[in-house]
């Protein structure tokens, strides 16, 4: 059927509530409305689902979110998982704890128990809780960083990480082989819980997560110190992190923890920002304004599902300065892998992971402490994926993980990034430097004369509608069919292409394959450390430009990273 035939199906068919209908007798005018609500269904992705909120097979809403559930419910049983059960976590966005309800109410209806929160969690503690119940399967409802109208749906494996390969393909086809609403299965409640197959959680699992999170701690004894003289300011961004990130705070005793009150409490319209990301400078508006008031240490900002940290540091002439993710990544690994040695050693197959898109000071930082640095593709999910090969071959050390959107984890208790541990992390560091007589700053000052100036930023373009995903595709098919041999000053050395399986080495045109899983991803490797790679977002509808430098001080990495910014600019404007 055509979009039309869909709008009118839905219309008439007696399985969609009065409210749904009503939504859409209120666009039968809108032809484009109807139009982008209905010319598909909903992308199930390699991580789930992330759409808008409303009526619609483009939409998020209960229909869909059956309709997934369903998917995935005859997935688990044809690998014969549903005696394990799933568990189901959910954020402060709207309609997140409705999404929540249905989700465990299909999984009951095909006999898989559900283990729900009682309330609003962090994503890292449904990745700690599905290991913990030993469940095959998890559910986060949550869009992240997203706008407002934005939902989300992530699925989760039994090792705590999102779906990799076999797993995704697998929900994934399953998924769209449920084309009819009606053969999705759903129960009440009620029954649900009379037959064993719905079980709210919280404390336990609370506690159990906090527990893994201070045993992470490796200098009690400079928290001891300085706790009560180092001044945090935190914020939730009306999100999920409040409790969490505060608990563990005050039981490790830091006592001087001011949180932002405008943004404490959860709330799905993030009334104080646009959209509620810790990258952009407006999430810090109301707890700089705060610091400066109490000349804070540190302010810091989680994202509305927890798994992101912002981060910024207070020097001792009193002024702030941003910790991008690459940045606030770079100091825990410095810090978290350096004191490990200096504590108790390192092991000999000891590893730190990145993304293919994170800061080249990474590589820096595991070369100086001689330990294997392992590059996976973008997404938490792939660093994961390396923690559960080194369980399962009995071979490799986890040390540390990040990616540079502001995602890092420590320990194995969970397998996707964590920012409440990023925060107790944060300030331990905070607490052991300042016993040291350092700032932050002065660390990350430190960092870049130990290791290098490297500087990496990130452009990007937004492109909505269908109009802009076939844009999208083409910009990258523009760049496939026309090789790109300098940007700017600096000649590619390598060009990797993730899509097709190859590196190719720009002066002898040799080729080579790129050992990651297929992806489309190009990345170009510049002389003297630059990079710059170009990748479809996975959860927003935009083309991005990451690019890096490395520079002999801070005015050079500066020069340099706004020059080649510059290009990067001049080369979208051409391919628009």
């Amino acid at each position: 059927m055509d979009y039309k035939a869909v709008y009118q199906s839905w219309l008439e068919n007696p399985y969609f509530d009065d409210r749904t209908k009503e939504e859409l007798r209120a666009i039968a005018e809108d032809e484009n409305e109807i139009k982008e609500r209905f010319y598909r269904d909903l992308e199930f992705g390699t991580a789930g689902l992330r759409g808008i909120i409303g009526a619609g097979t483009n939409r998020m809403n209960i229909y869909v979110i059956r309709k997934t559930t369903q998917g995935l419910a005859n997935y688990i049983i044809s690998v014969h998982g549903q005696a394990q059960g799933a568990a189901i976590a959910y954020d402060s966005r709207r309609m997140s704890p409705e999404f929540a309800r249905e989700a465990a109410l299909c999984l009951a209806a095909n006999g898989i128990k559900a283990y729900i929160f009682e309330s609003l969690r962090p994503t890292p503690e449904l990745s700690f809780a599905v290991r913990k119940l030993g469940c095959i399967a998890g559910i986060n409802i949550t869009a992240s960083h997203n706008p407002p109208e934005y939902n989300g749906y992530k699925v989760y494996w039994e090792d705590g990480a999102q779906i990799t390969p076999p797993h995704d393909i697998g929900i994934m086809d399953q998924v769209k082989l449920v084309t009819d609403y009606k053969d999705v299965k759903t129960m009440s409640r009620e029954e649900a819980v009379a037959e064993n197959l719905y079980q709210v959680i919280g404390s336990d699992i609370d506690d159990s997560y906090i527990g893994e999170l201070k045993s992470r701690v490796l200098h009690m004894d400079a928290i001891e110190k300085v706790a009560k003289d180092l001044k945090i300011v935190y914020s939730p961004l009306h999100g999920t992190g409040n409790i969490p990130a505060r608990r563990v705070l005050k039981e490790l005793g830091f006592c001087q923890v001011y949180v932002v009150k405008e943004q404490e409490l959860p709330d799905g319209e993030f009334p104080t920002v646009s959209y509620p990301n810790p990258e952009a400078d407006e999430a810090f508006d109301l707890g700089l304004k705060l610091a400066k008031e109490i000349e804070a240490d540190l302010v810091l900002a989680t994202d509305p599902d927890a798994d992101r940290l912002g981060v910024r540091v207070r020097d001792k002439d009193g002024n702030y300065h941003t910790l991008t993710g690459n940045m606030s990544g770079c100091l825990l690994a410095d810090y978290e892998i350096g004191q490990r040695k200096e504590l108790y050693g390192l092991p000999d197959d000891g590893a730190l992971i990145k993304t293919i898109v994170t800061s080249n000071m990474a590589d820096a930082i595991a070369k100086y402490y001689g330990v294997e640095l392992i590059e996976v593709l973008t997404g938490f999910k792939y660093i994961g994926q390396q923690i559960l090969g080194f369980e399962q071959s009995k071979k490799g050390s986890y040390l540390f993980g990040f990616e540079e959107s502001y995602g890092c984890l420590i320990g194995t208790y969970a397998r996707d990034k964590d920012a409440i541990v990023a925060t107790m992390a944060l300030c331990e560091a905070a607490a052991y430097y300042k016993s040291q007589g350092m700032t932050l700053w002065d660390a990350m000052i430190m960092l870049y004369e130990k290791y290098g100036y490297y500087k990496d930023d990130i452009q990007s373009i937004t492109l909505t509608g269908i109009e802009g995903l076939a844009k999208i595709q083409e910009i990258m098919d523009t760049l496939r069919r026309e090789p790109v041999k300098k940007i700017g000053d600096y000649r590619v050395v390598l060009s990797r292409d993730y899509k097709e399986d190859k590196i190719i080495e720009t002066e002898t045109g040799a080729v080579k394959p790129t050992g990651l899983p297929k992806s489309n991803v190009l990345y170009y490797d510049l002389e003297d450390d630059a990079w710059i790679c170009v990748r479809p977002s996975g959860t927003e509808p935009k083309v991005k430009f990451y690019y890096g430098i490395k520079g002999s001080s801070m005015a050079d990495a500066d020069a340099k990273s706004a020059a080649l910014g510059k290009e990067v600019v001049d080369m979208i404007h051409k391919m628009l």
